[in-house]
């Protein structure tokens, strides 16, 4: 097994203690706050009058002010909309002020917040919906009409009335009678603080439970382990709904006393902007967030604040890596593994990717955490061999909604469904996801170690590799990808020019080329779509 804490010794001296956490005694920082309502009013105690919040129309709200209407929104939440603790109540809005309010101000009257994707159609919100019990919805003006099935349930909905300088809440609370005494936070550390489902809205989809004691302890490790500080600012691009855009950046840098802007879509050259503006010095995203900031490098040649990216929810390549730190040397990457499940950290690499001869890994299991590497018969692997990647420990989630499952079983392990291996020096090196391993004949193709390949040739900005039918060895390996602008490759050149660096079973026996690869509502590369691509190429040739 590898134990975070142990491995991180070498890197910080951090201190930490056994607590009851999630109905299990776990390893956490000492002094760690035991939600995050609490700890953001300590912050904004010593940092009333610095700026906390930038809205994407360049509102401006400093820690006093931004906690005044928090506790004025949990003010009528409470007594106006009877919201209670573990009530369930959805928040379906683009990356706002008003959701980062909603946030804390339910947070503190300790209700259990569902985050809703933006980018779904109704059908999906509806379902999600359903699944997860909501007493209330906050939502956006513009998706109220969709709503009218969630109101014959008996659910209510409150409506975000926002614009260029306004306030979305005003109109509620224009008549409200505030309470002589500030309700009191009913958060707990035990307490159930997000509900976020994981896959969709599929009958397989999971509702993900994480604790303020999850939540906090993620906050403490981001803080700790890339030594953020007050002075540190940061811009969430990304959507706000998922794991990284609330707890790796709304929620570390309300705690941290930093300073966080608000983009309600991701442009890159807008992100580009506000950096060079603003003097930002940390962003957090996906490896297609980062391939998209490469696309603008000649525009903004030099970005001195920059002092540390974070990168996860997919495969990073290294040439891209490389890449960044040619174009902002002074930059550390950080690679970053985890889950929704794992409340966003598990695994984070210490010091500059780009330098260390383990490029390529992500990193070392975070403090609190106890990794393992197990077969399919469940026995744990030696370091070196690659088998499927368990976790347990301080940040893992606390269950999952209404369903019981042996992705987490009953003493806190969670199977990831991601393959990977350890070196002997604790870092680890993920190898595929369990459904995307491809099986050409016997022969296992791990999808990343050919998308690292296709990433080495200049001419291709991005690109997946997917398993796709082949009528004599079951499975073969099939590539998506986007060209730079001006290239002219074919799918014979790349498939010629891979026969020099990789095994021939693993080349891919079709290339599509597209101008944008499918995206999740999370920002991660959708290889289920992209499937369903080759399968509808492979339809219209049989006609």
């Amino acid at each position: 097994m590898y134990q975070g804490e142990e491995l991180w010794k070498r890197e910080r001296k951090l201190v930490l203690e056994e607590r009851e956490g999630n109905g299990r005694r776990d390893r956490t920082y000492r002094g760690l706050p035991d939600h995050l309502y609490g700890a953001v009013k300590k912050t904004a105690s010593g940092f009333w009058e610095k700026t906390c919040i930038v809205d994407d129309d360049g509102t401006r709200l400093t820690f006093g002010s931004f906690m005044e209407l928090v506790d004025e929104l949990a003010d009528y939440l409470s007594v106006g909309m009877q919201v209670r603790p573990g009530d369930h109540v959805a928040l379906l809005m683009f990356n706002c002020r008003e959701f980062c309010v909603a946030f804390l101000a339910l947070n503190k009257l300790g209700a259990m917040v569902q985050p809703l994707p933006s980018k779904f159609k109704q059908k999906e919100i509806l379902a999600l919906l359903e699944k997860a019990d909501c007493r209330l919805v906050i939502c956006e003006e513009r998706f109220a009409g969709w709503m009218e099935p969630v109101r014959e349930r008996g659910t209510g909905v409150l409506e975000v009335k926002s614009g260029p300088g306004r306030y979305g809440f005003a109109y509620l609370l224009r008549d409200f009678e505030r309470p002589a005494r500030p309700v009191p936070c009913r958060a707990s550390a035990d307490g159930e603080a997000v509900l976020i489902f994981t896959s969709g809205t599929t009958s397989k989809s999971k509702g993900a439970v994480l604790s303020n004691f999850n939540i906090m302890h993620a906050v403490e490790t981001y803080i700790e382990l890339l030594r953020l500080t007050p002075e540190d600012s940061s811009i969430i691009a990304v959507p706000i709904y998922h794991v990284t855009g609330l707890i790796a950046i709304l929620g570390v840098f309300l705690c941290l006393g930093g300073t966080v802007y608000l983009h309600r879509i991701f442009n890159a050259g807008r992100v580009l902007e506000c950096v060079r503006e603003n003097r930002i010095t940390f962003l957090h995203g996906a490896p297609t967030v980062f391939s998209m900031l490469l696309g603008e490098q000649e525009n903004f040649p030099e970005l001195p604040s920059l002092r540390a990216f974070a990168c996860g929810s997919s495969n990073m390549p290294k040439e891209k890596i490389r890449m960044l730190h040619r174009w902002l040397p002074g930059m550390d990457f950080h690679t970053v593994y985890g889950l929704t499940e794992t409340s966003s950290p598990a695994t984070i690499f210490p010091g500059d990717a780009a330098e260390s001869p383990y490029i390529g890994s992500s990193g070392l299991p975070i403090p609190g955490t106890v990794f393992r590497v197990t077969d399919e018969e469940g026995r744990e692997l030696p370091p070196g061999e690659t088998g499927e990647i368990q976790v347990k420990g301080s940040v893992v989630l606390k269950e999952y909604y209404e369903m019981k499952t042996e992705t987490l079983s009953e003493d806190g392990w969670l199977a990831t469904g991601d393959l990977g291996y350890f070196n002997e020096e604790g870092y680890i090196f993920l190898v595929d996801r369990k459904k995307d391993i491809i099986n050409r004949g016997g022969e296992k193709i791990c999808s990343y170690d050919v998308e690292n390949e296709l990433y080495l040739f200049p001419e291709i900005e991005e690109a997946a590799v997917v398993g796709i039918p082949d009528e004599l060895y079951g499975e073969s390996a099939a590539a998506v990808v986007k060209c730079r602008e001006g290239a002219s490759l074919t799918e014979g050149d790349i498939q010629e020019l891979l026969y020099e660096r990789i095994a021939k079973y693993k080349i891919p026996k079709r290339v599509l080329f597209v101008d944008h690869l499918p995206e999740t509502p999370n920002g991660k590369i959708d290889k289920k779509r992209i499937r369903e691509l080759f399968r509808n190429q492979k339809e219209e040739e049989n006609l």
